[in-house]
């Protein structure tokens, strides 16, 4: 799996939520802060994003995707100065408004919606993100993302057989494309953070050798090998761009995949010290009580499902 998929597998919980609205100015609606990644897609009409935090507010068209990577809270409206009506999400998951939105001006077609985040082990390359992302429906840009868009919105206006599955592939594809665009526009301007890193070719190959076998008994001399560079300027150049050495992001993400085995499946610690690049049951334990501040058994029990949290 490629660096941006399983960055977000690793973070991911639950299924994507989302409710489609038509809102009859005046409207406006409240998105109070949450741990995940909350979107919006303007389908029909305009309106505007207001970002909080007395930054200014963002003119939205048709065809526009706005991506909250952090959570922050903020809100939407048809016009700045109207008031905002909380949006609540209920005990089984939906979403609820908290109020009406049948005005009588200029109608707008919106998609809203989140991802739930484990923020507790956080990627750097969603970390590093800045917390608006607006991607205009500019014509010719970004083109695949532009189609998710469109699938999406039909099947939303036009459900059929298939629908409960295919909405929530399609909103994971959504993120995908969203942060695909995200990454390739900032790649135009960035020399370091993950952007960058994906984008630079000797950088990239070597996240993409940890991230295919991170049981490998991988060293910066190997890694720079991978990468066509010598020893030193593969450290120099993975540290400068990243923002840690290649071993400490080898190390981090290695203790990623543990935690998510732990609590995830039910292998037993030797074999997921050994998934996970550890000779010995001993010095994978250390390694994941140094890392976590607590044992790999006891952090299974607290975090795990309880099929999870009886495994030794």
């Amino acid at each position: 799996m490629d660096v941006l998929s399983e960055a977000i597998t690793a973070m991911r919980s639950g299924r994507p939520e989302s409710f489609l609205s038509t809102a009859c100015a005046p409207w406006g609606l409240r998105f109070g802060a949450r741990d995940g990644v909350a979107f919006h897609i303007v389908l029909r009409g305009s309106c505007w994003l207001l970002p909080g935090d007395g930054d200014a507010p963002v003119a939205l068209g048709t065809g526009d995707v706005v991506l909250r990577p952090h959570g922050t809270e903020h809100g939407l409206a048809d016009d700045p100065k109207t008031p905002l009506t909380d949006i609540v999400q209920q005990t089984d998951g939906q979403w609820a408004l908290n109020g009406e939105l049948n005005g009588t001006g200029a109608t707008t077609r919106i998609l809203c919606g989140a991802y739930r985040l484990k923020r507790t082990r956080e990627h750097p390359l969603l970390s590093g993100l800045p917390d608006l992302i607006h991607l205009p429906a500019d014509i010719g840009a970004h083109p695949e993302l532009r189609a998710a868009v469109e699938l999406l919105g039909r099947e939303l206006e036009r459900p059929g057989p298939g629908s409960d599955a295919i909405l929530p592939s399609l909103l994971d594809t959504l993120l995908l494309y969203v942060m695909r665009a995200c990454l390739t526009d900032q790649a135009k301007t960035a020399s370091s953070g993950w952007a960058a890193a994906l984008a630079d070719p000797a950088i990239s190959t070597a996240l993409h050798a940890i991230h295919n076998r991170p049981a490998h008994p991988w060293t910066v001399e190997t890694l720079g090998a991978k990468a066509g560079l010598s020893r030193a300027a593969f450290a120099q150049r993975f540290t400068a761009i990243v923002g840690q050495p290649p071993l400490a992001y080898l190390t981090w993400w290695r203790m990623t995949l543990a935690g998510q085995a732990l609590t995830q499946s039910d292998a037993n610690l030797r074999t997921i010290a050994r998934r996970c690049g550890y000779a010995s049951e001993f010095t994978f334990v250390r390694a994941f009580t140094r890392e976590y501040g607590t044992s790999p058994g006891r952090y299974r029990r607290t975090h795990g499902t309880p099929e999870t949290a009886t495994s030794s």
